[in-house]
């Protein structure tokens, strides 16, 4: 007997969940010999509607182990569909030889995928990345009789329960215990001193500080440089011998380069001071 081909909404979880609930537990259970006969059609013969016969009937126990994981604050809807995809990784792998039954092999894999859903989800940043952490938080979760902090003879007897040490139960148990924020507060909230943003920001590097800096640096090397084009050569010359170059000449060089005193290239220098100043000065108007 095959199974037969329902609504989009009624085999979706996240449409419907309750009608998809009452529509997967109502799909038959397959006999022994009908799953191996199903078995073996997909196993040695690739046979398609093999395998969606075989997934349709173990779809109620999806949804029976996502109930058992929602102590974790998922949507239900979304646990049974890591759990689906579980399912069939299992039902593809399934070897009808091995002399078990489909469910006994589906487990493992349907665990696996909402494990790694839970893992992903349940935390901004990850709070188990080893095996031996997975298998540590998932313990832990179950280990725990209450919602407080384990006192130091039950974080001891968890640690010898899961043979690892107890500073390890400690620190998984205080990683289960955070919780995330938001970097920015609430548009709601009164208490706006609690958000990161507000005492992580850094004046120093405020990108409008920078900007605005690097316009004004390069609007006043742009008319410093128009100045100086109103100069005359040799007043261009002093000023640049002696405010711009990075060896910068003296008076006395530059009276022997031009044959005068070192008094007449002060003036000629202050005279050309306030020429820069006045030109700017009418640029920036």
């Amino acid at each position: 007997m095959s199974t037969q081909l329902l609504p989009i909404d009624q085999m979706v979880p996240g449409a419907n969940l309750a009608a998809y609930t009452a529509t997967v537990s109502s799909i038959p259970i397959l006999s022994a010999e009908r799953e191996r006969e199903l078995a073996e059609e997909l196993y040695y013969h690739e046979n398609v509607e093999a395998a969606r016969q075989l997934v349709m009937s173990h779809l109620r126990f999806v949804v029976h182990i996502a109930r058992s994981y929602s102590g974790y604050g998922l949507a239900e809807a979304d646990l049974i569909q890591e759990g689906n995809v579980g399912l069939m990784k299992a039902v593809k792998r399934f070897n009808p030889e091995k002399g078990v039954r489909l469910v006994s092999f589906a487990v493992h894999w349907i665990k696996a995928e909402m494990h790694e859903y839970i893992l992903r989800n349940w935390r901004i940043v990850k709070i188990a990345t080893t095996k031996a952490q997975r298998k540590l938080f998932f313990n832990l979760r179950s280990s725990k009789k209450a919602l407080t902090w384990l006192s130091p003879e039950e974080a001891e007897a968890v640690a010898n329960d899961l043979g690892v040490d107890v500073r390890e139960v400690n620190t998984m148990e205080a990683r289960m215990s955070s919780y995330d924020v938001a970097f920015d507060a609430p548009a709601d909230s009164d208490d706006d001193w609690y958000a990161p943003q507000y005492y992580l920001e850094d004046h120093r590097q405020d990108p409008a500080e920078q900007v605005a800096s690097s316009d004004w640096q390069e609007d006043s090397e742009a008319r410093l440089h128009m100045a100086l084009e109103q100069l005359d050569e040799r007043s261009r010359n002093i000023l640049s011998q002696r405010w711009l170059n990075d060896n910068k000449a003296t008076l006395h060089d530059l009276a022997a380069e031009y044959g005068v005193s070192a008094e007449r290239i002060r003036q000629l220098e202050q005279n050309a001071m306030k020429k820069i100043r006045h030109a700017m000065g009418e640029l920036t108007a």
